[in-house]
């Protein structure tokens, strides 16, 4: 991929930067994959778009990403059949979760294609891997019934205020509330439930919205999830004073809505569980649910179970890694299946990174080869 030429806008990040590709190690296949620190594979979250329509300033803000913004050409794409040929080695190493991202993956044409594909995955004791999808919400009216047609079980809406001026400030693309609204009623009618309703809390720019939030979601069976402002990527001007932290979010909700600490779904679970409460101080399952995901202040780095697969087929082991692995290239290469699997293994069995644990005490733990991190729009959140 050639270098930016000077006509390029000075904040343009130059697509190398991003996708630098480190070397693809071998490894021993197996069933049970387990890292240096003795994590499992078991999540795969696949980006299917570098493309969004929507501007969210922690994301791809507007300054950065536009008009002349060098997305990735269709070709340097993976196909549906090379993710699904990919997933399937996953699958076959451990993963028992899929979840689909972008950029906003609704916008990848015939989306229902992949789903379908997917969807006839089985893990080794023969049940379908956990499939979900991550979305803006703003096409998912009209695309959710398809998707659940297709294999889709569940679906997870990003929603930053109920306030229409609030989230139109947020997307700033000036979309409307209402239609993301109508989407996640699509998505329950449906059938692609439970659905989750993922929040980025931003101090001093939204945070007057979580109570509202709170509110609107409680005994609908959403589960609403908080998610503390991170420093991903290099263009969304990160600060710690912008980031409201988790336990601060939880206290301001039990003086309205009380609330009682749950255990974890599943092992590796980011999101810290907490349920309504009754009259008597106990949970009320009709009254549902709330998850709080502290990434900044209570780092998960310790059960990380997650591999991310970019577009274009580079396998990224941490949300905030400079460098992803190239699968695209074994693919398009003539590589047998065996040949992936063993780089499948090998990635995942020399993975160390623990980036969360270190930011407090070592903020000088950001890559030091002079290559920016990868951006979240690449490979999802």
């Amino acid at each position: 991929m050639s270098a930016p030429t000077a006509s390029v806008p000075a904040r343009t990040l130059p697509l190398i930067d991003l996708r630098s590709a480190a070397p693809l190690p071998i490894g021993r296949p197996g069933p049970e994959l387990v890292d240096l620190r003795g994590r499992p594979l078991r999540d795969l979250r696949i980006s299917v778009t570098d493309r969004c329509n929507f501007r969210c300033s922690y994301c791809m803000p507007k300054d950065v990403f536009d008009k002349d913004y060098p997305y990735l050409p269709h070709s340097a794409l993976l196909s549906f059949e090379e993710i699904a040929r990919l997933a399937r080695i996953f699958v076959d190493q451990g993963v028992r979760k899929i979840r689909l991202t972008g950029g906003e993956p609704l916008l990848r044409r015939n989306l229902e294609t992949l789903v379908g594909l997917l969807a006839d995955l089985r893990t080794a004791d023969g049940t379908p891997p956990d499939l979900t999808l991550t979305t803006n919400g703003s096409l998912l009216a009209r695309k959710a019934r398809a998707l659940r047609d297709a294999g889709l079980r569940r679906v997870t809406v990003s929603l930053d205020g109920l306030d229409d001026a609030v989230f139109r400030r947020m997307n700033d693309v000036d979309f409307p509330v209402a239609d993301v609204l109508r989407g996640i009623d699509a998505a329950l009618a449906a059938g692609l439930g439970p659905v989750k309703v993922n929040m980025v809390v931003k101090r001093g720019t939204n945070e007057q919205e979580i109570l509202p939030m709170a509110r609107h979601f409680r005994g609908t069976g959403v589960v609403l999830r908080f998610i503390e402002y991170m420093d991903v990527g290099a263009t969304n001007g990160w600060r710690m004073d912008e980031v409201l932290p988790s336990a601060e979010l939880v206290a301001r909700l039990q003086d309205a809505l009380p609330l009682v600490p749950l255990a974890p779904s599943t092992p590796g679970e980011t999101a810290e569980r907490w349920g309504y409460a009754d009259a008597s101080g106990r949970h009320d399952p009709s009254l549902g649910e709330i998850g709080v995901i502290g990434s900044v202040t209570q780092a998960f780095c310790g059960d990380c179970n997650r591999a991310r697969l970019s577009t274009e087929g580079r396998l990224y082991l941490c949300l905030f890694a400079s460098r992803g692995h190239d699968l695209r290239a074994l693919l398009r290469g003539g590589a047998d299946d065996d040949a992936l699997a063993r780089a499948v293994a090998g990635i995942w069995q020399g993975r160390s990174d623990r980036y969360s644990e270190l930011r407090a005490s070592l903020p000088a733990a950001l890559p030091d080869d002079g290559l920016r991190r990868v951006e979240m729009s690449y490979i999802g959140g």
